[in-house]
């Protein structure tokens, strides 16, 4: 039978995406956020946080093997990883590709993400019972607070920097998770479009170009993320994600990260450089 429902996302006042849903799963309100699982004709299950989509089937790959990998690959022995955020599970499903990681930690605020992504998304979720793995269900500000020097690499897989998730944006937040990290540490975060959240990535990257030796802007393209031109940073201790020999894991189990890509990701348009140039 064909439907004439769609869900959109205002991803700017003037700009949205717009898909047709077949079926709603999931549309809850958590004790942090509305929370909705949805079947969509063109990108297959969708979850969706206060109206944003966080993750689809068709496409979650490009996110998660990008937001894990580049940090992963550079650092030359992580074996304790933090994921802030991601409760839908999808970077420690790539987390666990290495046999050098002892354990993968999920801190994770809204535990009602996690089982709802346990139950509709098992492509993604799938290492969620994974035995290195361990899941906390409480703030990732405080938990990163409480581990000084324990992490080799914090990966931070938070939403749009909307009510609880500002604090990851913030100096403080990055200056706890330098502490956390051991010696040779790595942090990545996703920092947005660098088409619609130019403040932001200024800001983030200016921030922990003052906390860390290293920082590093990359890309990737992500249909359903706002503009499909999405950011990440890379923040090291030690180790240049530019200097490194890749792979230090099997690339067949990949399908969007290999070394050229990893290269190729720091290879700023000129706009980007010129924000970069311009923010300190």
């Amino acid at each position: 039978m064909k439907t004439d429902l769609w869900y959109t996302e205002k991803q700017t006042p003037y700009v949205g995406l717009t898909c047709q849903v077949t079926n709603v799963l999931l549309s809850k309100k958590t004790p942090y956020q509305e929370l909705a699982v949805l079947e969509t004709s063109q990108f297959g299950r969708m979850l969706v946080l206060d109206g944003m989509v966080q993750t689809t089937v068709a496409d979650e790959f490009v996110y998660h093997e990008m937001i894990t990998h580049v940090a992963m690959q550079t650092h030359p022995s992580p074996r304790r990883v933090l994921v802030v955020g991601g409760g839908d599970g999808g970077v420690l499903r790539e987390l666990v590709k290495y046999a050098s990681v002892e354990k993968a930690v999920l801190s994770e605020i809204d535990g009602e993400v996690v089982e709802a992504s346990r139950r509709y998304l098992p492509e993604i979720s799938s290492a969620l019972a994974h035995p290195r793995v361990e899941i906390i269900i409480e703030d990732g500000i405080e938990h990163v607070r409480k581990h000084r020097e324990y992490y080799d690499v914090i990966i931070v897989d938070s939403t749009e920097p909307i009510g609880a998730a500002v604090a990851l944006f913030t100096r403080e937040f990055y200056q706890d998770a330098q502490a956390a990290l051991r010696e040779g540490g790595i942090l990545v975060a996703q920092t947005e479009s660098p088409f619609f959240n130019q403040d932001l990535i200024r800001n983030a990257y200016c921030r922990l170009k003052s906390i860390f030796p290293l920082a590093y802007l990359y890309l990737a393209s992500i249909p359903t993320y706002p503009s499909g031109l999405w950011s990440f940073i890379l923040a090291s201790k030690e180790h240049d994600p530019l200097k490194v020999q890749i792979p230090r894991c099997p690339l067949e189990k990949m399908r969007y990260y290999c070394a050229e890509i990893h290269r190729g990701a720091f290879a700023l348009p000129l706009f980007v450089r010129e924000l970069l140039n311009t923010s300190c």
